[in-house]
C-alpha cells in the first residue's frame, strides 16, 4: 500500500490559563492511499486538533506531517493554501457555508478558486446536490437551509472538486439516519471510484461501522489503531 499522509512525532501544545494543554501528544501513524479512516475518542482526546493539523489548518508545535512526501508543516501560507486547494476537502462540523451565497454558488466555490471552467463548475454542482438530495434547494441560502441540510451542503462542497484527500469532522453529527447513510454511501463510492482518501473524527458508530480503520485518540495520544475487514462494509 502507498503511503500518501505521514506523522512524525506530531505535538500541538495550547496555552491554557492554568498551564499548557498538550492536544496532540507524539503521534506517528502513516495513512495509506484509498484508504477510509474513523478517527475517534472521548471529546478533548485531540481529533479535531490532528485534523487540523493533517489538513494544514493548524501548525504543529514539534513534529511533522507528510503528504505525498511533501512536509506542509514547514511550507510557507502561500504555498499551503495552494497545496490544500488542489488535494484538501474539509467538512466542518459547524458546516463553514458563506452565507451570501446559495448552495449551488458554495458547492461551486472551491471549483472557482481551482479557476476550473464555469459550465464545468455548474454541472458539478448540480450533479453533487441532486446525489445528496438537494436538488429543489440549488438557489437556496444556508439560512433557508436547515442544519441537517447545511451539513449536506458542506458534503457536496468537499466532495464536488474530486480532493484526493477528504477531511471530515463529525460529518454526520446533524443527519437522520437515512441521511447519514445516503453520504456515507456517496462518500465510499466516490471512496472506491476516485480512491479518495477519507479520514473522519465521528462518535458516529453509523461512521464507524463503515470504517476500513479506527484509531483510537485519548489524551492526545494513539490507544489503538485497528483495521476492520473490507467484508463488513460490503
Amino acid at each position: 500500500m502507498k503511503t500518501v499522509i505521514k506523522t512524525t512525532r506530531l505535538q500541538k501544545v495550547y496555552n491554557g490559563s492554568v498551564a499548557p494543554v498538550t492536544a496532540v501528544n507524539d503521534v506517528n501513524l502513516e495513512f495509506y492511499e484509498g484508504e477510509f479512516t474513523a478517527i475517534v475518542g472521548p471529546s478533548g482526546s485531540g481529533k479535531t486538533t490532528f485534523l487540523n493539523l493533517i489538513g494544514g489548518l493548524d501548525k504543529p508545535t514539534a513534529g511533522h506531517v507528510h503528504i505525498e512526501g511533501v512536509d506542509i508543516s514547514t511550507m510557507k501560507e502561500s504555498k499551503l493554501f495552494d497545496f490544500r486547494l488542489r488535494n484538501i476537502g474539509f467538512i466542518f462540523q459547524s458546516y463553514n457555508l458563506i452565507p451570501v451565497l446559495t448552495a449551488k454558488e458554495n458547492v461551486s466555490f472551491i471549483m472557482l478558486l481551482q479557476k476550473r471552467p464555469r459550465a464545468q463548475m455548474e454541472r458539478r454542482a448540480v450533479e453533487m446536490l441532486e446525489q445528496v438530495g438537494l436538488e429543489d434547494k440549488l438557489n437556496s441560502r444556508p439560512n433557508q437551509l436547515s442544519g441537517g441540510q447545511q451539513q449536506r451542503v458542506a458534503v457536496a462542497r468537499a466532495l464536488a472538486s474530486k480532493p484526493k484527500f477528504v477531511l471530515a469532522d463529525e460529518p454526520t453529527a446533524n443527519l437522520d439516519t437515512k441521511s447519514a447513510f445516503n453520504l456515507l454511501d456517496i462518500m465510499l463510492r466516490l471512496n472506491k471510484e476516485e480512491n479518495i482518501t477519507l479520514i473522519f473524527s465521528t462518535h458516529d458508530q453509523r461512521v464507524i461501522d463503515r470504517a476500513r480503520r479506527v484509531i483510537t485518540l485519548v489524551d492526545g495520544a494513539v490507544s489503538e489503531d485497528k483495521a476492520v475487514s473490507a467484508e463488513k462494509n460490503v
